[in-house]
């Protein structure tokens, strides 16, 4: 059986984990890497758990997607962003970002902006009311990003952001 190789109760697998891992050992591959399968099942697992968690408990009560959240969060931390650059930051096409910019503008909580000198480029920009509502909301979202990563204690939430910065400069994420 397949071994992540920590020594306590914590890095028993979970039952995803051994599903996951007798459905993929059936499989006719050369090799699997089970710790590879490991940790970026259990990558996305938490992801879309965080994801779903923040939507249901703090993001539903401003009636803003995770996406609409990216979008002004990453507005509120640059200031302004070309579109694509907004969509590559948030990880969706041009086109998403125009439909969520629409939704969003239409609530007065960013406005689009032509570049004078370039046309074909127009930036999105936070509103007054924009900016607000993210200073209002941040506080109660970073609530939930505590709560998410409350089992783990200093060096443990050091050691697993280092690691995982690694993985995003190692692959260009």
């Amino acid at each position: 059986m397949f071994d992540i190789h920590l020594n306590n109760e914590e890095a028993e697998l979970l039952p995803e984990e051994i599903d996951t891992i007798s459905q993929l050992t059936k499989l006719p591959l050369d090799s699997l890497n089970l710790e590879a399968i490991a940790v970026v099942t259990n990558i996305y697992r938490v992801a879309q758990g965080l994801r779903n968690r923040m939507e249901q408990d703090i993001l539903s009560e401003y009636g803003i997607s995770w996406t609409s959240f990216s979008i002004l969060y990453d507005l509120w931390i640059c200031g302004s962003l070309e579109t694509k650059k907004l969509a590559e930051s948030a990880g969706v096409s041009k086109a998403t970002i125009s439909n969520i910019t629409n939704t969003l503008e239409k609530k007065d909580l960013c406005y689009r902006k032509v570049d004078h000198r370039d046309r074909r480029n127009t930036f999105v920009l936070l509103t007054d009311k924009g900016k607000q509502v993210i200073e209002e909301l941040y506080p109660r979202f970073h609530s939930g990003e505590v709560d998410i990563v409350s089992s783990l204690d200093g060096s443990e939430k050091l050691m697993l952001a280092k690691l995982l910065r690694r993985v995003i400069r190692e692959n260009g994420f």
